[in-house]
């Protein structure tokens, strides 16, 4: 499908159809162009990554509504080849013919980078080595970069700070940064350390705790580091390790897979976090694509907007 929405033409087709019958009725600010493309070995879908997203955007520039919906892509952190320390953070080789196409883009639009980044991964493969307190946001030592000697207390900010890093030495340093999923699952094989209840609820409730409180990364401290948290619900029927089907707070049917805590938290002392509800109906990312959720139970509602699971995204995936 990429391939033909590099034609103006057919994106225009496109947004007509998918996009503009439901906006704004619908709260459309985003289109996800695929997911993690760079991260594949398919170089025929990379090359027509950037030109579908220009024509997209054309597309809505045609119909205006460019100044209301955005166009990116979601990557990988495997599309950098170092991200320890974070200052080392630099793009790989292969895609050098490439990325610097999809990064002018994204200036010229005045779009985020979004990365999906999962500290869970690096606990997972080398559980000695990796401090559990750090990837989870729990107090710990913490590590130093070396080289700009900034102080990190959690591997996602590390993380997010590398591929900064990276942006910068492509000459792109002032865009900014956003990740697009995060999580811990709740469940996994023997082999899958740390996938636990526990472990996914003290992420999501640190992760939150950081959200109310406007954060940015060391790198970027006064710019506000904006996540989305993944997922919604279990995805029972996904194949592969168990870990895969047990991201969501939910579960399929509704019930609640485990307690994140929001009643714990405030945000009377944060008048910039506060967020109000004028709708029952809830767009949440989920399996790659925006699927709606209409609930009636008030806690529900409450965990939903407390992770900023309310905007909508038209996502074009696994294309």
């Amino acid at each position: 499908m990429l391939s033909t929405l590099m034609d103006p033409q057919a994106a225009l087709q496109w947004v007509s159809v998918r996009i503009k019958p439901y906006f704004p009725a619908t709260r459309i600010t985003g289109i996800a162009v695929g997911n993690e493309v760079f991260t594949g070995d398919d170089t025929v879908l990379m090359a027509y990554l950037v030109q579908a997203m220009v024509s997209i955007h054309a597309a809505l520039v045609r119909l205006g509504l460019d100044q209301y919906i955005q166009v990116s892509t979601p990557n990988s952190l495997a599309v950098l080849s170092e991200s320890y320390p974070p200052s080392a953070g630099c793009f790989r080789q292969d895609l050098n013919g490439i990325v610097p196409e999809l990064l002018q883009f994204l200036a010229t639009t005045k779009v985020p980078f979004w990365i999906n980044v999962y500290p869970y991964f690096a606990y997972k493969n080398d559980p000695d080595g990796v401090s559990l307190d750090y990837v989870l946001f729990n107090p710990n030592s913490g590590m130093i970069d070396p080289y700009t000697n900034l102080q990190y207390d959690n591997m996602l900010y590390a993380q997010v700070d590398a591929v900064i890093f990276a942006l910068g030495k492509m000459g792109f340093g002032g865009l900014e940064v956003g990740v697009s999923e995060t999580g811990w699952p709740s469940k996994g094989d023997p082999d899958e350390s740390g996938a636990t209840v526990e472990n996914a609820a003290i992420y999501n409730r640190n992760l939150l705790k950081r959200q109310v409180k406007n954060e940015g990364t060391p790198l970027r401290p006064k710019r506000r580091l904006e996540i989305y948290v993944f997922a919604l619900f279990n995805e029972d029927m996904k194949p592969g390790q168990t870990s895969e089907r047990n991201y969501g707070l939910f579960q399929p049917d509704g019930t609640m897979a485990y307690n994140v805590g929001f009643d714990t938290l405030s945000t009377t002392s944060n008048p910039s976090a506060s967020i109000s509800l004028d709708s029952s109906g809830i767009q949440v990312k989920q399996r790659g694509y925006m699927k709606s959720f209409h609930c009636s139970v008030c806690s529900i509602l409450l965990y939903l907007l407390a992770f900023q699971l309310f905007m909508t995204r038209a996502v074009l995936s696994n294309l």
